[in-house]
């Protein structure tokens, strides 16, 4: 699993998911559940959209296609060691 999106709220990152989803490719919501801990935890990084290995280039154009901006988007430059699908 990838993360294609990481998400300001869970709005948004539901808003992505259905997006992909409509679009054929399975994808979650990651960190839902720690949202009730922001006040313990740290508010950035918390929320993302995760996408099958295979999915990520589709699902990385399906949310570039949503303009969302560009620092959501996650690159493959923000993760050196990933490798791609």
């Amino acid at each position: 699993m990838r993360s294609v999106y990481e998400a300001a709220n869970l709005i948004d990152a539901h808003l992505v998911r259905q997006a992909l989803e409509a679009e054929g490719i399975p994808a979650f919501v990651r960190g839902e559940a720690l949202t009730g801990g922001i006040g313990e935890l740290g508010v950035f990084g918390l929320v993302g959209v995760m996408v099958p290995d295979a999915a990520w280039p589709q699902a990385r154009d399906v949310v570039a296609a949503l303009q969302l901006g560009e620092q959501a988007l996650v690159d493959d430059e923000e993760f050196p060691g990933a490798q791609p699908a």
